[in-house]
């Protein structure tokens, strides 16, 4: 199987009023993140993410993608936050 063979089922079609401008989307995770409680939060999650080990000896390699996964979401919001503050 190829990438290109995949395809959506029908509950994973995408409705086009769920997209959100990029710049919008960018303002958005800026008006709740650049708050005091919004930076807590972020702080919160950058604490139990990115700062935390990806990897731990002994463990299966799968815990080190999974805790990658996390830490890109943290990445991404504080990307988010920092393109909307220009």
């Amino acid at each position: 199987m190829s990438w290109d063979e995949l395809t959506l089922t029908d509950e994973q079609e995408i409705d086009s009023k769920d997209f959100v401008d990029p710049q919008e989307l960018n303002r958005l995770y800026f008006r709740v993140f650049n708050t005091e409680d919004g930076q807590k939060v972020l702080k919160h999650l950058r604490a139990i993410t990115i700062e935390q080990p990806s990897f731990i000896p002994g463990e299966s390699a799968s815990y080190g993608y999974c805790r990658e996964g996390q830490n890109s979401i943290v990445r991404e919001i504080e990307k988010r936050v920092q393109r909307a503050r220009g």
